[in-house]
């Protein structure tokens, strides 16, 4: 066929069998049409089947470009602020509110973020916040970001040693005073007088939770000792709908017993749906010198799940979640 009648053909095919067989002239006999036809509709029906299910996991690994770009911005920032580093004791602080900007932003219009009880967090002196752990806990990065913003302050947080081992989250740790979590240290940034954000599930309730919202505590009580040692009150606090933002696959048996047997949290986590979130906040729970670590843990521990009956419908449901970013209307206590 002639140049000229390959333009003509390819312009005039009406499909992508005809297409290819403009192309290809020999296609359509090694192929065959009718069998090319069904090969394309069994992938077209593939795409539209498998299409939903790339995007829900692909979503969570935003959260972590985000948190990415975040880190750039810090280095960024760094590098400009080099020279008044000597003369500034507060050099991150353009930086941490810059950033906290552009997450209490991403809240409000991806997940209409609230919170309700924000006027007992303190606005000075010291306070332990106890949390239920998501599956990606963004609903804490917003409440970090809504402390940032109204209070003026940085509420240090204690996160999983997993944590500090990812590349290039040292700088962000260091910059909103993220902690391992020794007690030690624990009782040192409390008795500064600064706030300190905890879970105790930690990541193994954020693998293993679900949508019926157990709390996985264990029987550990170092937070509570911090809490005695410390001083201080313990604010309880849930984010509704937080298991419908991002979920994990830790039901299936294989990945809870690979992170039980190697310590690996190696869990598949899809989501992203811009589910409505609610954080509540519930009264603080003052130091008593007569109750010690096991008895705080356990009034702590009902706290939590007092703020998961009063404001989370059991089990959660995806499609609820998104129709209440359209209503204002919160579960009835």
């Amino acid at each position: 066929m002639s140049d000229s009648g390959n333009r003509s053909c390819v312009l005039e095919a009406k499909d992508v069998v005809s297409f290819l067989v403009c192309v290809f002239p020999n296609f359509e006999e090694w192929i065959g049409r009718d069998q090319m036809e069904d090969y394309l509709i069994v992938l077209e029906y593939l795409l539209w089947v498998f299409t939903p299910l790339v995007i829900v996991f692909i979503l969570p690994f935003l959260i972590v470009i985000l948190l990415y770009l975040s880190i750039l911005f810090l280095h960024v920032y760094k590098r400009k602020n080099q020279l008044r580093e000597a003369y500034y004791n507060n050099l991150w602080d353009g930086a941490r509110k810059t950033l906290a900007t552009l997450w209490d932003g991403h809240g409000a219009i991806w997940h209409g973020y609230e919170i309700h009880g924000m006027e007992k967090i303190p606005d000075k002196g010291p306070a332990l916040i106890v949390y239920y752990h998501g599956a990606i806990p963004i609903d804490y990065y917003y409440f970090l970001a809504t402390v940032i913003i109204q209070k003026g302050r940085t509420c240090h947080s204690v996160a999983d040693h997993f944590l500090f081992k990812i590349p290039g989250f040292k700088l962000l740790c260091e910059v909103f005073s993220v902690i391992h979590g020794p007690q030690e240290e624990c009782v040192r940034a409390l008795r500064s007088g600064h706030l300190l954000g905890i879970s105790p599930g930690g990541l193994r309730e954020a693998l293993f939770s679900d949508e019926t919202y157990p709390l996985l505590w264990g029987k550990r009580k170092g937070f509570a000792q911090v809490a005695i040692d410390s001083q201080v009150p313990v604010i309880p606090m849930f984010t509704q709908n937080v298991r419908e933002g991002f979920r994990s696959l830790g039901t299936l048996r294989f990945f809870r017993w690979l992170y039980e047997r190697f310590r690996l949290p190696i869990v598949p986590i899809y989501g992203g749906f811009p589910v409505k979130f609610r954080t509540f906040l519930g009264d603080p729970i003052p130091y008593d010198p007569n109750v010690n670590a096991a008895e705080l843990a356990e009034k702590v521990q009902q706290a939590v799940q007092f703020l998961i009956d009063q404001h989370q419908q059991i089990p959660g449901n995806i499609l609820r979640a998104l129709m209440e970013r359209f209503h204002t209307k919160c579960k009835d206590p």
